[in-house]
């Protein structure tokens, strides 16, 4: 690592080598190219990484691919012929951090697990994220977003209590496998600093997805049975729910007695404070329906903006609900930047959504274009391996590159 004491961003001077596919580990080394780290990412020449076949596609480049390979390199090679793998060895001594993905037990059949590669580079962070971690009865198994919300609890406290398990609508099990890896390579890069040695992070997508799920942990710790689905409402504090209004629904969160009386007072009864069915959350939790209906009575006949009004100006957590594009067009992200428009050079203009932190001392990124397949290949072989024009070109002719 050289960074100097005047860098821009906190990880400038760090490389970074991306040998991951898809999103959970694409997204660990994305988050810390937002950081200022050089990714490079490694793909199998003509083919690329999977997710560069995702639909929907803009002018032949996939969306999917341009937002979770933001700001990256993409280098060509083929990792099963004898000079392809030289070549990543040769990255692999240059890089601070690895990151990848494939199935424990792959990394070694190519010559390139934690152990093999210590050797010759032994400041390396390595990161491996995978479904079930390296070490687990169960690392052998293919593992996809859905099956690690089936086996990690997460579904059978989302969805409504007459319905069925439930999956959640986006893929939180590889996101939050790709956050908790990049927060393991910060980590470990900080310990290398006091060690000087690097260390393999170990990050399984059922743990990350398990380790979410803090108020249905509570409730177990707590001596209680495992939580089942409550819909909209909340497991603990009421009334947490969506209640319908003339236009839709609003999502109104009252999570004390103090909340509890303001909400009274504005649906004009304030005796409901001294009503035994209400007095606490436990007993609001045990009578949610005659709540509803005395909430409803007065939501029912006005329109989702005039209610989530009233209910912000008497100090009650309170909001529509919005898609995500609604979500992206509120005055709140416009204001906050969360969407970057950069210029890719064939998909012309994209939004990206870079990591959503905000520091008060750091330098946006430079880029967050996404590569074209091999757009670096003959710049970081040349620049940074060594190669020649001619040797690249050889490379290319055979299939390699």
């Amino acid at each position: 690592m050289n960074v100097s004491a005047n860098a821009k961003r906190p990880l400038d001077g760090i490389k970074v080598l991306d040998l991951a596919r898809v999103l959970a580990g694409p997204l660990c080394s994305a988050m810390l190219g937002d950081l200022g780290a050089v990714v490079t990412k490694i793909e199998i020449p003509q083919q690329g990484d999977d997710s560069r076949h995702f639909s929907p596609h803009i002018n032949g480049e996939s969306s999917y691919f341009m937002q979770v390979n933001r700001g990256k390199r993409s280098v060509t090679l083929d990792l099963k012929s004898d000079e392809g793998h030289a070549l990543l060895l040769e990255l692999i001594k240059q890089s601070d951090v690895l990151v990848e993905n494939f199935r424990p037990g792959v990394t070694a059949r190519l010559g390139i697990d934690y152990e093999a590669v210590k050797a010759i580079n032994p400041r390396l962070v390595y990161v491996s994220i995978s479904g079930f971690g390296q070490d687990s009865p169960l690392a052998h198994r293919a593992a996809y977003d859905h099956v690690i919300q089936a086996i990690g609890g997460i579904m059978t406290v989302t969805g409504w209590p007459d319905g069925p398990p439930t999956r959640v609508g986006d893929a939180i099990g590889d996101v939050t496998a790709g956050i908790y890896g990049s927060w393991g390579a910060l980590a470990a890069l900080i310990q290398r600093e006091r060690t000087g040695e690097g260390q393999h992070v170990d990050v399984a997508m059922l743990d990350s997805l398990i380790s979410l799920q803090m108020v249905s942990l509570s409730q177990i710790t707590g001596g209680r049975e495992p939580p089942g689905r409550v819909g909209n409402s909340h497991p603990i504090s009421a009334p947490m729910d969506a209640y319908m209004a003339a236009d839709g629904y609003v999502v109104i969160a009252v999570a004390n007695n103090a909340l509890f009386k303001k909400l009274a007072n504005t649906l004009g009864n304030p005796a409901l404070v001294e009503d035994a069915r209400f007095r606490t959350d436990p007993d609001r939790q045990n009578n949610q329906a005659a709540l509803r209906s005395l909430i409803e009575s007065w939501t029912r006949d006005q329109s989702v903006e005039d209610v989530t009004e009233r209910l912000e100006e008497a100090g009650i957590p309170a909001a529509p609900i919005y898609n995500l594009a609604q979500a992206l067009a509120t005055p709140h992200a416009h204001h906050r930047r969360i969407v970057k428009t950069v210029q890719h050079p064939t998909a012309g203009a994209f939004d990206v959504l870079p990591q959503p932190v905000m520091f008060s001392d750091v330098d946006p990124a430079e880029s967050h274009v996404a590569p074209i397949l091999g757009q670096h290949t003959d710049s970081v072989l040349g620049a940074e391996l060594g190669l020649s024009a001619a040797q690249i070109e050889d490379l290319r002719a055979r299939g390699i590159i």
